[in-house]
């Protein structure tokens, strides 16, 4: 990877973005698969299937297609799973990184964004980085990278999807 993080802008997803935030917002608990990360009472990963979401998989495309350019490797030897992050007031997301497995890189896709929504945080070397979210925005970086997210301070909920890509398996 060239730069520490690379930014992309999908503004022709924006409009997609609220119907999105609606969908998800409107999930039953049921069909949350599974959850993990729990910490300071909520879990920070949320994992669903990609066809209970409409407009999901077209934006994970993109995330794959992104991917693939960063890493400078033909896309269909890659792979990503997704969870989502549902922040509400008071919400943080604690420090961790990715690099549990295969991971070759990892990104963060902001749906909802209101004012006050907390900063990415990006621990490179012995610096952090902060990172405003704005909705509609890819966020790829290098799964290794301790990140955290500041306190959530909006009574509207910040939603974002989480992304690891990895190599397929052959």
């Amino acid at each position: 990877m060239k730069d520490v993080i690379d930014i992309y802008d999908c503004v022709a997803y924006r409009a997609t973005n609220s119907e999105l935030a609606q969908a998800i917002l409107a999930l039953p608990d049921e069909s949350v698969t599974r959850r993990s990360h729990f910490f300071h009472g909520r879990y920070e990963n949320l994992y669903v299937d990609i066809e209970q979401l409409p407009g999901l998989k077209s934006i994970l495309e993109i995330a794959l297609e992104k991917s693939a350019q960063i890493l400078e490797v033909p896309v269909d030897n890659l792979k990503f799973g997704f969870w989502l992050n549902i922040m509400r007031q008071g919400d943080v997301t604690t420090l961790h990184s990715h690099d549990d497995d295969d991971e070759l890189l990892s990104a963060v896709y902001y749906i909802q964004v209101p004012a006050h929504s907390g900063v990415f945080k990006l621990h490179v070397d012995r610096e952090i980085r902060e990172i405003e979210p704005v909705a509609g925005r890819f966020m790829f970086f290098d799964p290794s990278l301790p990140h955290e997210v500041s306190e959530h301070h909006n009574a509207q909920p910040r939603i974002s999807i989480g992304i690891n890509v990895g190599p397929i398996d052959r």
